[in-house]
C-alpha cells in the first residue's frame, strides 16, 4: 500500500493498495497500521466504520463535524463516486481549498480526510457503496452541512443530482457556516 499526499488539502492522504488480481478476482489490504503511522496518523484513533449505498446521481454532503470535528478515512468498495473535500481550519495552510477525486471499487483506494474539512460525494453508478471509518463516535448535534451548490465552492459535479436528503437540500451557505462558527 502507497500513502501520497494531497497537495490541496494539507494533512489529506491517498492510500493506494496493491491488489492481487487472478482469474478469480483480487484481493488487496484496504488498511493497513504500519502504513498510517508512516504518514503520522494514528490508526487505533478509528473507532466507527459505517457505510452507505447510494444510486447514480445521489449527492451526500458537503458534512462536517464541530467541536474537535472529524477525521475519517473514505473508500468506494463497490461502484464509483466524485468525491469532495474542503479544508475549513482556518489555522490551515490551504484554507477553503477544494479537491476533488474519483474513488472506485476497482482501485479500492482510501481517501484520508483530515478533522475541520468538510466533505462529500455523488454515486456515479448505478450502485456506488461507500465506507467510513471515523475517529469520534457519531454525534448528530455536532452535525455541519454546507450547500452543495454554493457558487464560493464551485464545485464541477459531474452528474445531475437525482437524490438527496432534506438536511441536505436545505443546507446554508460556506459564508453563512462560517459565520455561525466565529460566533
Amino acid at each position: 500500500m502507497k500513502a501520497t499526499e494531497v497537495p490541496a488539502i494539507a494533512g489529506a492522504y491517498l492510500f493506494e493498495p496493491t491488489p492481487y488480481a487472478d482469474e478469480r478476482g483480487f484481493f488487496c489490504r484496504t488498511f493497513d497500521a504500519d502504513v498510517l503511522r508512516s504518514v503520522g496518523l494514528a490508526p487505533d484513533a478509528f473507532v466507527q466504520d459505517s457505510v452507505s449505498r447510494s444510486a447514480r446521481g445521489v449527492l451526500r454532503g458537503l458534512h462536517l463535524r464541530s467541536g474537535a470535528g472529524e477525521a475519517k478515512l473514505v473508500r468506494c468498495s463497490y461502484g464509483r463516486i466524485f468525491d469532495v473535500v474542503v479544508d475549513l481550519r482556518t489555522d490551515s495552510p490551504t484554507y477553503r481549498n477544494c479537491a476533488s477525486f474519483e474513488l472506485s471499487g476497482a482501485t479500492q483506494t482510501t481517501l484520508y480526510v483530515p478533522a475541520g474539512c468538510a466533505h462529500g460525494f455523488q454515486a456515479l453508478t448505478e450502485t456506488a457503496d461507500t465506507s467510513y471509518r471515523i475517529d469520534r463516535p457519531h454525534d448528530p448535534a455536532e452535525d455541519v452541512t454546507i450547500a452543495f451548490d454554493d457558487p464560493e465552492l464551485a464545485i464541477p459535479w459531474p452528474l445531475p443530482v437525482t437524490s438527496m436528503s432534506q438536511r441536505d437540500l436545505e443546507a446554508p451557505s460556506l459564508a453563512t457556516v462560517l459565520e455561525q462558527k466565529e460566533s
